[in-house]
C-alpha cells in the first residue's frame, strides 16, 4: 500500500524570535519553536503558559451572568431541604458532571437525585418525560448538566409545573440567539470568547458551580479534591481542549489522580493497570480510565458509572471497575467491526471526494452507541468530514466529526428542516432524521461542504512545529518538552520532521502485522528507532523519506531511550 496521501503544514520557523525565548527561558529551540508555533510570542506570554499556577484567574461570577443567581437557588433549595434532581447525559462528561454535583450534594446535606436519559429510548438530554417524572416524585430544582442549551419544551414543561431550573451546558445555543426559560443558564459558549472560561466542558462548568456553592457552606476545602479530579477525568474524556483555566486545573488535577482516595478512581486505575504513584499525562485517562467510563454510556448502563464515582466502597467500587472494563472490551470490538465494514464498504464503492466534500455513510445494525468513534477514526483516515449514520425502518441516528476547516454544528444547522434532531458544537455533533430525508441530506451537506472546503483541504492533515536532526533529540529534549504538559485538545503534543532520512531497518509487528517498527539514519549518520501504530500495510516504506513524528522514551531492560512515534511520512523531498 503506498504512503498515505497527507497534506502537511509546518509553522514558519523565526530564528530571531526563537532563540530569544531560547536564551530567555534556558530551553532548546526546538522547544521555543514550539511555543512560537503554539502563538507564545513574548516572554511573558511564553513564562504563563509554562507556569499556568502564576496567572492571577478572574472570578467566575464576573463572567458567568447567570452564576450568583445560579448559587442563590441552589443555596437555598439546599438549607431549606427542596429535593434536586441532576439531569445528566450518558457520556463521560455528562457523567462525570453528574457525579461531581452529586458528591457535592450529598456532602452539603442536600436532598439529591439524578437522572439519565436512556440512549436507546430517550436521546440525548432532558426529555419531557423526564420531567414529568420528576415533578410526581415531588421534585423542585432540576439542574442539568452537559445538557438543556437547546431543550426549549421540556425546560417551558418543567416551568409551567411550578420547578426552579438552572441549566448547566457547553454545547451551541441556538443560532437565533433562542434560549430556554430556565432560571439561570450557565454556558461558556455564551460569555466572551477571550474568556479563559471558554473551553469548558460541561464538567468545568458543574465543576465552578460546586466549588462555589461548597464555599458558601464552608466545605470547599473538604471537597476541593475530589471534584478537582472528576473534573480532570471528565474534562479530558470529553476532549475539551487544554487550554485557558483548563490547562490549569488539568496541570493540578494529573498530579492528584495517581493518589486519588475516590474508591471508583482507584479502581479504574488498578484495572486498566496505569502506575500508581507516577505522574499522569493526559493519555492516561483519554486511552485508560476515560473509555471504561465512555463505554458504559455508549452501549450499558451509565449508572454504573455514577455509582462507581460516588461509592466510597473499595470493593464495591472494584466490582464496577471490572464491569466497565468487560463492555470496554466489547465496545472495542463493535468499533473494530463497524469501522472494517465501513473500509470494506469504502472499498467496494469508491467516493469522489473532490466532488463529495464530505462523507456520509449510513447502515443497519450499526451500534448508533460506538459509531461517533467510528466517525472519528474514519475522519483520520480520510481526512474528510464524516457522518455516519445506524439506520431503522423509522429513524437514522447519527454522529458526525468535522476538520479544521468545516464546523460541525454550522453544517447540521444548513440542514435543521431535514433533521428531526441535532446538536453539538464545531469538531462534532449528533442528529437525527427520517430515513426519507437521507438522498436531500446528502445533496445539502455537499453543498455546505462546496462552500467552505477546498479539493486540497481533503486529506489528513500534519500539523508540524519544527524541524529537526536526529541529532538534536535526546532525553533532555524530552524532559524539557514535558513543560508543555498536558497535551491534548487545542494544546496537541509536538510534532517534528525530519527530512532525508534513509531507512535502514524495518518490519511489521503485532496481531495481523498491523503496526511497523523501523530504523532511521541521516546523513550525518545518526541513527534512531522509530514506531508507526496501524501502519503495516504501508510497509515496505520508500529508502528515502520524510517523517513527521512524536518523541517518545522506550523503556528496555532498565535502559531509557528515545524512539519516535510516527504521524507522516513521505517521500523524500531532499
Amino acid at each position: 500500500m503506498p504512503l498515505p496521501d497527507q497534506r502537511w503544514i509546518t509553522q514558519p520557523a523565526q530564528a530571531q524570535l526563537v532563540q530569544q525565548l531560547a536564551d530567555e527561558l534556558n530551553l532548546s529551540p526546538l522547544v521555543a519553536q514550539v511555543l512560537v508555533s503554539r502563538g507564545k510570542n513574548s516572554l511573558e506570554a511564553a513564562q504563563t503558559f509554562l507556569h499556568p499556577e502564576t496567572w492571577q484567574l478572574p472570578d467566575p461570577r464576573e463572567h458567568f451572568s447567570d452564576l450568583t443567581p445560579a448559587l442563590d437557588c441552589l443555596e437555598q433549595a439546599v438549607r431549606t431541604g427542596q429535593p434536586i434532581a441532576i439531569c445528566g447525559d450518558y457520556d463521560a462528561d455528562g457523567m462525570t458532571s453528574t457525579a461531581l454535583l452529586l458528591r457535592t450534594f450529598r456532602q452539603l446535606g442536600a436532598k439529591a437525585s439524578y437522572e439519565i436519559p436512556s440512549r436507546a429510548h430517550d436521546g440525548y438530554g432532558i426529555n419531557e418525560r423526564m420531567v414529568l417524572e420528576l415533578a410526581q416524585r415531588g421534585v423542585s430544582v432540576i439542574l442539568t448538566v452537559d445538557n438543556g442549551i437547546v431543550a426549549f419544551d421540556p425546560i417551558a414543561k418543567a416551568k409551567a409545573l411550578g420547578l426552579t431550573v438552572i441549566i448547566t451546558d457547553h454545547h451551541e445555543p441556538s443560532p437565533d440567539g433562542k434560549l430556554p426559560v430556565a432560571d439561570a443558564i450557565l454556558n461558556p459558549k455564551l460569555i466572551p470568547v477571550d474568556s479563559p472560561f471558554r473551553g469548558l466542558a460541561g464538567v468545568g462548568v458543574a465543576y465552578v458551580l460546586a466549588c462555589l456553592l461548597a464555599e458558601r457552606f464552608n466545605q470547599r476545602k473538604q471537597l476541593a479534591g475530589e471534584l478537582l479530579e472528576l473534573f480532570t477525568l471528565g474534562t479530558i474524556a470529553d476532549m475539551a481542549p487544554l487550554t485557558g483555566v483548563n490547562r490549569r486545573w488539568v496541570r493540578w488535577g494529573l498530579q492528584r489522580l495517581p493518589h486519588s482516595n475516590l474508591a471508583g478512581i482507584q479502581a479504574l486505575i488498578e484495572v486498566t493497570r496505569q502506575g500508581r504513584g507516577e505522574a499522569f499525562r493526559p493519555d492516561a485517562v483519554g486511552f485508560g480510565l476515560g473509555p471504561r467510563i465512555n463505554a458504559m454510556g455508549r452501549i450499558d448502563d451509565p449508572r454504573v458509572v455514577i455509582e462507581l464515582l460516588t461509592t466510597d466502597f473499595a470493593a464495591r467500587a472494584k466490582e464496577l471497575a471490572l464491569v466497565c472494563e468487560e463492555i470496554n472490551r466489547e465496545r472495542q470490538q463493535l468499533c473494530k467491526q463497524i469501522e472494517q465494514e465501513a473500509v470494506a464498504w469504502l472499498g467496494q464503492n469508491p467516493i469522489d471526494f473532490a466532488a463529495e466534500r464530505v462523507l456520509l455513510l449510513v447502515q443497519e445494525n450499526w451500534h448508533h452507541g460506538v459509531i461517533g468513534i467510528v466517525a472519528s477514526r474514519l475522519k483520520e483516515r480520510y481526512g474528510v468530514p464524516v457522518f455516519i449514520g445506524s439506520l431503522s425502518t423509522t429513524e437514522v441516528r447519527g454522529s458526525a466529526r468535522g476538520i479544521p476547516e468545516f464546523h460541525v454544528f454550522e453544517a447540521l444547522e444548513f440542514c435543521k428542516d431535514l433533521l428531526a434532531k441535532h446538536g453539538g458544537h464545531e469538531a462534532a455533533g449528533g442528529f437525527s432524521l427520517d430515513p426519507a430525508n437521507l438522498p436531500n441530506l446528502r445533496q445539502r451537506l455537499r453543498q455546505f461542504a462546496t462552500g467552505c472546503l477546498k479539493p486540497e483541504q481533503l486529506r489528513p492533515l500534519v500539523e508540524i512545529d519544527a524541524c529537526a536532526d536526529l541529532a538534536d533529540l535526546s532525553l533532555e529534549l524530552m524532559a524539557q518538552l514535558d513543560q508543555l504538559q498536558p497535551c491534548g485538545i487545542g494544546n496537541p503534543e509536538p510534532i517534528f520532521c525530519s527530512r532525508g532520512l534513509q531507512v535502514i531497518e524495518q518490519r511489521t509487528m503485532g496481531q495481523e502485522n498491523a503496526h511497523l517498527r523501523l530504523t532511521v539514519r541521516d546523513k550525518t549518520g545518526t541513527r534512531i528507532n522509530a514506531v508507526a501504530w496501524r501502519w503495516g500495510a504501508h510497509c515496505p516504506l520508500p529508502e528515502q523519506v520524510d517523517l513527521a513524528y512524536k518523541l517518545r522514551t522506550n523503556t528496555w531492560k532498565e535502559k531509557t531511550s528515545l524512539q519516535l512515534e510516527l504521524v507522516g511520512a513521505r517521500p523524500s523531498t531532499c
